[in-house]
């Protein structure tokens, strides 16, 4: 709203010289509002104002209007109507305290909200040009964790949870609802989402009952509005390459370190001097070649092309909003350009993706409303697939064969991965998997105002299927491998390691389809100064696989749930808030009188703001309110997908059995055995949850803090530590697992415009740390040996203490039980004191893979046109252990490459070897070397642990919108050209390969680094 206070006084001055003064305030406590923008409607003639919200501004006509107009609050458009002096009352924007939020019963008003929920900013998100919506919600939305499992196309999705891992039993992924239906987050394009919502507490979630205990995620997607149509395109054409790729030392070098690693062990060395010497100066690729592998096989870059076109528009009656968006992102792979006409080895991906929402008027009070999405992607990879790819790369020293013989023969030095990298990446064949996906949904709202004001109704039909083909095209060229060692004629010896083998096909598919009913009654209704609301939910669903059933009956039926669920609030002039919720909720996966669980949750708010005595005294705390709440939800996740576990299985005995024939005959007969006891008191997981919450709001600052608190019990796990004497021949399931987990999240907003400059400034943390407090597992003789009292799926270990320093040292020292030790090698820490090292003295070591924090910030600013963004995101709290054949040198003999950089600038090296006693060092970086696996130096310990800590730039963005003098000519409303960067600099102790993988080899495809151009038109 605004007010126009004139003075009456009469415009005496030239029309071109029309003066006018005025003041904005803010409507809410009439304060002042500085640097608010003042435009003369259809002009370029403006004005700011001061520190105490006044402005001077000259116009030309005196009908103009008045554009007024300042960050958080409704623009106004003010006729001058004859007067020179103005006050002008800005209202605040919905945007905060009436902002509507989709929750799981419908719409809510931001400001009464009891429970834990986090909205997202979709303009923060799409900033980031990935074809997966999760990955860019790491560090942008308080309450998700999470980490990017793969850099590959088609594979480079993340892993997250909401609010850490708080069971070690079944699934800890939160669920997805889609338009209020299970769907694949990752499938959805992300300009076709219209809100993002996190559910994170049990006031929340409760009501999805069994389904709710790791949150919940809700999305809805655009639809159309009465009006002209409009038109949407974005453009993006995006360069990758990648963040850390390891690298490996040259041919000479392993040459070296794999001679010292036979001779400081008293074995001989493999490579004589006249033979290292041929390899330096490359005179016998043949037979002493130097080829690097990694730069053979991987490129430096690779394109990727993104296109989205959207329409929306509708009539009286009918609405309508129609989108279609293309993916096509380039692997990193090399090709083999001759056989670029037959196929394509490389790891590309492309996906298309569709979608029409509809809405009818079917009566003034009923809505019908249509829903059609779909996907289809196409997965290429080498023939022998990308694991076998990264593992022949990383395994294929650069000097044990050549790319080909001189005569043409393709060497390989075995089969399988031990191939030669070259032809397994681009003369086996090649892969493709396709995945088609079409998702429908009828929705059907019916407002019954005419019966009592407030009461609504909607019912939702869905029906999706999904159908998955993997298609393989293999083939092989005849292989050889050279002797090291040429004959009397000084030709190459042969050894015949595979015969060839022409293309051949197989293939393979899955499928599966979903049905799914909703029906809702809510109702919302103010009397005065009360405010009441209720409602209640009925929803049904069957998940089912079709396709590659196999001969087991289980996987022919479907998976199905359904749940009553309920909702009771009530708030007082928006200052005091309760509110009930609950679920009742089935799942298949238990035994009658099992099935059902009732899920409640009570949870209250006040808004301390909103008292009288707050506004006379604290006029700018515009918002000010705490939150609790308590309550349960439920998991039916069952570990491994197991199904039916209170069904027993009875199996034949095989090899054991009865004799019914007489002496000299056979009439035996196999026995039969419960193969699988049943379980029948088995149910779902429990989760108790309580949460502290803050909300204030003052002066362009917005923050939100929650601190939470959960006790997972039930937790489903197999009894595989029964005693024999019970006499059970498998072991049967239970409820026995329980896990405490506590942690906070909250975000920090800051907006301020001054004049036609806007900045603004975010950042968000989530921090989580679980503990077992109980499980099944054996009575261990030390405590410290046992899960319970640690983190879930935490690291373990010795306790390196360095390295031995000399002979002396090894016998004043406890015996190490794990093979043959010299001075160099890793020495571990007596933890029990029983003078022996042994597996009795693993304990807790570090932390867990999966970061326990993550944490974003960033900030903006936009000046007429231009606008310019960085985000950076973070992780801490995670270490993870590194083993295997690139990281601990010759642990498989020659089959491995060595990492650069892995051993540090001070490894230990004999000094009989380096003829210096200083690289004698017992803190040295790396041990002794060794060839063969070294039982003693190759244990998980802390040596070989490291900080899985890292910060990353992970978007910045400039970009320019066109004047609309100049778009307006040619018949567009706006135009944005824009760059963006994205994951340009990772900071991190961990340098060897990209930290947010956290895998312990390193053997996968990192995560991109890219930039994008891209351009977005709206007609």
């Amino acid at each position: 709203m605004s007010e126009i206070l004139g003075d009456e006084e009469t415009l005496t001055t030239p029309l071109q010289q029309i003066e006018i003064k005025g003041q904005v305030l803010a409507a809410l406590d009439n304060a002042p509002l500085p640097g608010a923008s003042i435009l003369e409607k259809g002009t370029k003639n403006g004005a700011v104002t001061d520190f105490d919200g006044n402005f001077t501004i000259k116009v030309t006509n005196e009908n103009a209007v008045l554009v007024v107009s300042y960050m958080g609050y409704t623009a106004q458009e003010v006729p001058i109507k004859g007067k020179s002096k103005l006050e002008i009352v800005l209202s605040e924007a919905a945007d905060s305290l009436d902002e509507v939020v989709v929750v799981g019963f419908g719409e809510q008003k931001k400001i009464s909200l009891t429970g834990a929920v986090s909205t997202v900013d979709l303009e923060d998100i799409k900033v980031n040009p990935t074809s997966s919506v999760s990955n860019a919600l790491i560090g942008n939305v308080p309450g998700i964790m999470g980490m990017i499992q793969s850099g590959q196309p088609g594979k480079n999705i993340s892993e997250f949870w909401i609010r850490g891992i708080s069971t070690f039993g079944g699934g800890s992924n939160p669920l997805v609802l889609v338009d209020n239906i299970e769907r694949d987050i990752n499938e959805l394009n992300i300009e076709d989402i219209k809100t993002f919502t996190v559910l994170k507490d049990a006031a929340e979630t409760a009501m999805y009952g069994s389904r709710g205990a790791n949150g919940v995620i809700l999305i809805t997607t655009k639809r159309g509005s009465a009006g002209k149509i409009k038109i949407n395109f974005k453009d993006e054409f995006i360069y990758n390459t990648r963040t850390i790729t390891p690298d490996f030392v040259d041919g000479l070098t392993y040459a070296n370190l794999l001679n010292e690693a036979r001779i400081t062990r008293n074995e001989a060395p493999i490579y004589q001097p006249e033979e290292l010497e041929i390899l330096r100066l490359g005179l016998d690729p043949d037979l002493y070649p130097n080829v690097d592998w990694k730069d053979l096989l991987l490129r430096d870059g690779a394109m990727t092309y993104r296109a989205n076109l959207n329409m929306s528009g509708g009539g009286p009656t009918s609405r309508y909003f129609v989108s279609g968006s293309y993916v096509n992102e380039g692997g990193m792979y090399e090709v083999d350009k001759s056989l670029k006409d037959d196929y394509n080895t490389n790891a590309n991906y492309k996906r298309w993706n569709y979608r029409l929402n509809a809405d009818f008027d079917i009566t003034p009070t009923t809505v019908a409303k249509v829903g059609v999405a779909g996907s289809l992607s196409k997965r290429n990879s080498p023939g022998l697939g990308d694991a076998d790819f990264w593992g022949a790369l990383f395994g294929y020293s650069p000097i044990r064969t050549p790319v080909l013989y001189s005569n043409g023969y393709v060497p390989a030095v075995g089969t399988g991965n031990q191939t030669n990298p070259w032809v397994m990446a681009t003369q086996t064949g090649f892969n493709e998997n396709w995945v088609n996906k079409v998702q429908t949904n009828i929705t059907v709202e019916q407002n019954f105002d005419f019966i009592t004001k407030g009461l609504r109704m909607r019912g939702i039909v869905g029906y999706d299927i999904q159908n998955r083909n993997n298609i393989q095209r293999r083939k092989w060229p005849e292989q050889w491998r050279a002797a090291r060692a040429r004959d009397a004629n000084g030709d190459l010896v042969f050894t015949h390691i595979s015969n060839p083998s022409e293309l051949t096909q197989s293939s393979n598919s899955s499928g599966n389809r979903l049905e799914f009913y909703d029906l809702m009654v809510n109702y919302n209704r103010s009397f005065g100064k009360h405010h009441v609301g209720g409602a209640m939910r009925f929803t049904r669903d069957a998940f089912v696989q079709t396709v590659a059933l196999g001969s087991d009956i289980k996987n022919g039926i479907s998976r199905r749930n359904q749940a009553l669920a309920g909702r009771i609030l009530y708030d007082w002039k928006n200052k005091y808030f309760v509110n009930f919720n609950f679920g009742y909720t089935g799942s298949e996966n238990f035994a009658p009188g099992e099935q059902y669980g009732f899920f409640p949750a009570i949870s209250g708010a006040w808004n301390i703001a909103a008292e009288q005595f707050v506004k006379e005294n604290v006029s700018w705390l515009k918002l000010f309110k705490i939150r609790y709440s308590y309550g349960k939800a439920g998991n039916d996740q069952l570990a491994g997908g197991e199904r039916f576990p209170y069904l027993y299985t009875i199996s034949e005995l095989n090899g054991g059995g009865y004799q019914w024939a007489d002496f000299g005959s056979d009439r035996s007969y196999n026995g039969m055995i419960y193969s699988q006891v049943a379980s029948s008191n088995v149910t779902w997981e429990v989760a108790t949850k309580q949460n502290l919450g803050f909300d204030i709001r003052f002066k362009g600052i917005t923050a939100n803090l929650d601190l939470f608190n959960e006790e997972r019990t039930g937790i489903y796990m197999q009894r595989n530590f029964l005693p024999d004497m019970v006499g059970l021949e498998s072991t049967p399931r239970a409820n026995v697992g329980i896990v405490k987990s506590r942690g906070l999240d909250g975000r920090l907003l800051y907006q301020k415009q001054l004049g036609e400059f806007i900045v603004t400034a975010r950042s968000n943390i989530t921090y989580s740390k679980n503990e077992i407090v109980e499980r099944d597992e054996e009575n261990n003789v030390y405590a410290y040996q046992n899960e319970e009292g640690y983190r879930v799926n935490q690291s373990r270990g010795l306790i390196a203490l360095g390295l031995f320093k000399d002979y002396d040292d090894i016998r004043n020292s406890p015996t190490q039980n794990f093979g043959e030790y010299q001075p160099g090698d890793i020495k571990y820490k007596d933890v029990n004191g029983d003078g022996v090292i042994n597996d009795g003295d693993r304990v807790a070591i570090g932390a867990t893979r999966r970061p326990n924090l993550i944490y974003g910030m960033g900030a903006s600013a936009t000046w007429k046109g231009f606008s310019l963004g960085v985000h950076f995101q973070g992780a801490g709290k995670s270490t993870f252990p590194i083993y295997g054949k690139t990281v601990q040198a010759f642990r498989e003999g020659e089959w491995g490459q060595v990492m650069k950089g892995v051993m540090g600038d001070n490894r230990w090296i004999s000094a009989d070897i380096s003829g210096d006693p200083s690289t004698e060092d017992p803190n040295a970086s790396y041990p002794r070397l060794s060839f063969g696996d070294n039982r003693n130096n190759f244990r998980e310990s802390t040596f070989w642990l490291r900080d899985g800590r890292y910060l990353r730039l992970k978007t910045l963005d400039f970009g320019y919108k066109l004047p609309n003098s100049l778009t307006n000519r040619i018949g567009i409303n706006t135009v944005r050209l824009y760059v963006v960067g994205t994951n340009l600099i990772t900071w991190s102790k961990f340098k060897l390969w990209d930290p947010e993988l956290a895998t312990p080899r390193g053997e996968g495809y990192p995560p991109a680094k890219s930039i994008t151009l891209g351009i977005s038109l709206n007609l």
